[in-house]
């Protein structure tokens, strides 16, 4: 099990799963999702929904999902709209 040490070193990132055809970036198991829409042509990445099962909770995962989602309209240069009040909210 990975874990914190002293020098630093961070617990290993989870999977995320790109699932083009659901318009969702996942965990591996597909239990914890951040979802979008494409919007004006495919050009604006319009993301409107962030779930992490409560079994799951407090791992980080939905940052994780985000980032997912962010570098990857970015590699795409997709402009984001932030609906999800989890992407949306400081």
């Amino acid at each position: 099990m990975a874990a914190s040490s002293a020098t630093g070193a961070s617990p290993e990132a989870p999977k995320i799963v790109w699932n083009e055809t659901q318009r969702r970036f996942e965990t591996e198991d597909k239990k914890a999702y951040i979802e979008y829409v494409l919007r004006h042509d495919g050009k604006v990445m319009d993301i409107i929904h962030t779930f992490v099962p409560s079994s799951k909770r407090g791992m980080g995962l939905a940052s994780h999902l985000c980032v997912a989602a962010f570098h990857h309209a970015n590699s795409h240069s997709l402009t984001i709209i932030p609906s999800c009040s989890y992407v949306s909210e400081p």
